[in-house]
Protein backbone atom coordinates (compact mmCIF):
# COMPACT_ATOMS: atom_id res chain seq x y z
CA UNK A 1 0.00 0.00 0.00
CA UNK A 2 2.67 2.53 1.11
CA UNK A 3 4.38 1.81 -2.73
CA UNK A 4 1.05 2.63 -4.06
CA UNK A 5 0.95 5.38 -2.21
CA UNK A 6 3.76 6.61 -3.31
CA UNK A 7 3.66 6.15 -6.56
CA UNK A 8 0.01 8.35 -6.64
CA UNK A 9 2.33 10.89 -5.08
CA UNK A 10 0.04 11.15 -2.04
CA UNK A 11 2.61 9.16 0.67
CA UNK A 12 4.11 12.43 1.60
CA UNK A 13 0.39 13.49 2.99
CA UNK A 14 0.61 10.29 4.86
CA UNK A 15 3.61 10.70 6.64
CA UNK A 16 3.10 13.94 7.34
CA UNK A 17 0.12 16.13 8.73
CA UNK A 18 -1.34 18.93 7.02
CA UNK A 19 -0.69 22.27 8.15
CA UNK A 20 -3.70 24.08 8.89
CA UNK A 21 -3.60 28.26 9.10
CA UNK A 22 -4.22 29.26 12.88
CA UNK A 23 -7.65 30.46 13.23
CA UNK A 24 -7.96 34.09 12.40
CA UNK A 25 -5.07 34.71 10.24
CA UNK A 26 -5.17 35.75 7.08
CA UNK A 27 -4.36 33.73 3.88
CA UNK A 28 -3.10 35.07 0.40
CA UNK A 29 -5.00 33.50 -2.96
CA UNK A 30 -2.02 31.53 -3.68
CA UNK A 31 -2.03 30.29 -0.47
CA UNK A 32 -6.01 28.82 -0.20
CA UNK A 33 -5.13 27.28 -3.26
CA UNK A 34 -1.78 25.31 -2.29
CA UNK A 35 -3.50 24.26 1.04
CA UNK A 36 -6.62 23.41 -1.10
CA UNK A 37 -4.31 21.24 -3.03
CA UNK A 38 -3.07 19.53 0.00
CA UNK A 39 -6.54 18.94 1.34
CA UNK A 40 -7.47 17.04 -1.70
CA UNK A 41 -4.22 15.14 -1.69
CA UNK A 42 -5.21 14.06 1.45
CA UNK A 43 -9.18 13.26 0.41
CA UNK A 44 -7.55 10.85 -2.01
CA UNK A 45 -5.46 9.75 0.11
CA UNK A 46 -7.74 8.46 2.48
CA UNK A 47 -10.11 7.07 -0.12
CA UNK A 48 -7.23 4.63 -1.00
CA UNK A 49 -6.55 3.91 2.31
CA UNK A 50 -10.31 3.00 2.53
CA UNK A 51 -10.42 0.91 -0.54
CA UNK A 52 -8.09 -1.02 1.42
CA UNK A 53 -9.58 -1.90 4.52
CA UNK A 54 -12.23 -4.50 5.00
CA UNK A 55 -15.64 -3.37 5.48
CA UNK A 56 -15.42 -5.28 9.24
CA UNK A 57 -12.30 -3.16 10.14
CA UNK A 58 -13.62 0.11 8.58
CA UNK A 59 -16.09 0.45 11.32
CA UNK A 60 -12.87 0.35 14.12
CA UNK A 61 -10.68 2.96 12.34
CA UNK A 62 -12.65 6.21 13.34
CA UNK A 63 -9.63 8.30 12.72
CA UNK A 64 -10.00 11.43 10.42
CA UNK A 65 -6.31 12.13 9.81
CA UNK A 66 -4.20 10.41 6.82
CA UNK A 67 -1.55 9.48 8.78
CA UNK A 68 -3.28 8.04 12.02
CA UNK A 69 -5.55 5.82 9.52
CA UNK A 70 -2.49 4.16 7.96
CA UNK A 71 -0.87 3.75 11.57
CA UNK A 72 -4.10 2.07 12.56
CA UNK A 73 -3.92 0.18 9.74
CA UNK A 74 -0.37 -1.04 10.74
CA UNK A 75 -0.87 -1.55 13.87
CA UNK A 76 -4.06 -4.12 13.04
CA UNK A 77 -2.45 -6.22 9.74
CA UNK A 78 1.13 -6.04 11.06
CA UNK A 79 -0.05 -7.11 14.79
CA UNK A 80 2.50 -7.65 17.45
CA UNK A 81 6.04 -9.78 18.27
CA UNK A 82 3.75 -12.36 19.62
CA UNK A 83 1.33 -12.14 17.10
CA UNK A 84 3.71 -12.83 14.60
CA UNK A 85 5.60 -15.64 16.22
CA UNK A 86 1.95 -17.49 16.36
CA UNK A 87 1.90 -16.73 13.23
CA UNK A 88 5.09 -18.15 11.84
CA UNK A 89 4.64 -21.45 14.35
CA UNK A 90 0.84 -21.42 12.55
CA UNK A 91 2.50 -21.59 8.99
CA UNK A 92 5.70 -24.18 10.33
CA UNK A 93 2.70 -26.31 11.76
CA UNK A 94 0.96 -26.11 8.04
CA UNK A 95 4.17 -26.91 6.29
CA UNK A 96 4.85 -29.94 8.48
CA UNK A 97 1.52 -31.43 7.83
CA UNK A 98 1.82 -31.02 3.94
CA UNK A 99 1.43 -33.62 1.82
CA UNK A 100 0.73 -34.49 -2.09
CA UNK A 101 -2.77 -35.21 -2.52
CA UNK A 102 -3.45 -38.34 -4.53
CA UNK A 103 -3.75 -37.64 -8.38
CA UNK A 104 -1.97 -34.01 -7.50
CA UNK A 105 0.55 -32.83 -10.11
CA UNK A 106 4.25 -32.15 -8.38
CA UNK A 107 3.93 -28.73 -9.76
CA UNK A 108 0.56 -28.07 -7.87
CA UNK A 109 2.08 -29.60 -4.63
CA UNK A 110 5.35 -27.50 -4.93
CA UNK A 111 3.22 -24.31 -5.36
CA UNK A 112 1.43 -24.88 -2.54
CA UNK A 113 4.58 -25.00 -0.54
CA UNK A 114 6.04 -22.28 -2.55
CA UNK A 115 2.86 -20.55 -0.91
CA UNK A 116 3.30 -21.25 2.44
CA UNK A 117 6.97 -20.66 2.52
CA UNK A 118 6.49 -17.05 1.42
CA UNK A 119 4.03 -16.19 3.75
CA UNK A 120 6.05 -17.12 6.50
CA UNK A 121 9.01 -15.09 4.63
CA UNK A 122 6.84 -12.31 4.75
CA UNK A 123 5.97 -12.59 8.08
CA UNK A 124 9.28 -12.65 9.79
CA UNK A 125 10.57 -9.70 7.20
CA UNK A 126 8.08 -7.10 8.17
Amino acid sequence: MENFLRSKEYWQVVSEDIAEPAAGTTTVDTQKIEIEGHRLKDLKAKNYLFQAIHRSILDIILCKDTSKIWDSMKRKYQGLTRTKRQQVRALHTEFKILRMKSRELVTYYLSRMMAIVNKMRFTVNR
